[in-house]
């Protein structure tokens, strides 16, 4: 099957791409400086150059707290260039994956998130990615929105490289410790998105690797396993970060609709951020 996948050198981009292609399948990454879903022309001549049979949109703007400072900014890229890639797959007849985030919800619920649980964002992120949601219900011809979230990994700016690049470094760590989340290897999140776009019936899907803990816990699991288990953390709030965007308090999801139309099960955040760190040698640090 020929897969386009936009944003295919990214963090989850890159790690679909491999996937996909040693399935047997011919993904083709397109990405910024070359590609880029802003333009509508480029996006219609891109499905009909590589005679696409499939479309995982993954370019995004993710910098939360500069689409607050750049809301024209970030909608450009996640709300319009969602739509100019929803539109060009219509005019195809192709299916579309978009992936979408967490950040459409307020974070007020005290369980998992389900996929039809209200969305209400908080930030301005939140706001262009789900009105990108609804440029691909609206448009595609057949469609899955696949919601991520607190994705980390190899290769990209991350919470768990920053935390080991300042426990090396001897600086003080102070972590947010009242908002909960579930780390999402980009490898793990990869494998779910492969599931979704060759098995699963269309619609919405959660997929985060399972169970939630503070960012303070996820620092001190990170630490621990890697071998610094005696750097002291203090905990702090996210009031005392102030950043532009505010976050959802709440973030985990229930990924068992993925789990139902795929055969695919998400595992625990911890066993992932174990195997993340043997991947990239982290855990031989201090051995």
């Amino acid at each position: 099957m020929r897969i386009l996948v936009t944003g295919g050198r990214g963090l989850v981009g890159g790690p679909l791409v491999r996937r996909l292609s040693s399935a047997g399948h011919e993904a083709t990454a397109l990405d910024l400086p070359e590609f880029d879903v802003r333009d509508a022309a480029a996006c219609a001549e891109a499905l009909r150059r590589l005679r696409t049979e499939r479309v995982a949109h993954l370019a995004a703007w993710t910098d939360v707290d500069g689409a607050e400072k750049d809301t024209k900014g970030a909608a450009a890229v996640n709300a319009d260039g969602t739509r100019n890639v929803a539109e060009a797959c219509r005019a195809a007849g192709v299916p579309m994956l978009y992936v979408s985030t967490d950040y459409v919800f307020d974070g007020t619920k005290n369980e998992p998130y389900l996929e039809d649980d209200s969305a209400n964002p908080l930030s301005e992120y939140g706001r262009t990615k789900l009105e990108g949601e609804g440029h691909v219900r609206r448009l595609a011809p057949s469609w899955w929105i696949v919601r991520c979230q607190s994705i980390y990994g190899a290769g990209r700016k991350s919470f768990v490289d920053a935390i080991l690049a300042r426990a090396r470094s001897g600086g003080a760590l102070k972590v947010v410790a009242d908002q909960r989340v579930s780390p999402s290897w980009c490898e793990d999140v990869a494998e779910a998105l492969e599931a979704v776009i060759l098995r699963a019936p269309p619609g919405v899907y959660h997929a985060a690797n399972s169970g939630s803990c503070s960012w303070f816990e996820c620092a001190r699991a990170t630490l621990d396993l890697a071998g610094f288990a005696s750097v002291p953390i203090e905990p702090t709030t996210a009031a005392a970060f102030a950043r532009p965007a505010p976050r959802p308090a709440v973030s985990s999801f229930d990924c068992s609709k993925l789990e139902r139309a795929t055969g695919h099960r998400m595992r625990p955040w911890r066993d992932a951020l174990a195997a993340y760190l043997v991947s990239c040698g982290a855990k031989e640090d201090r051995q």
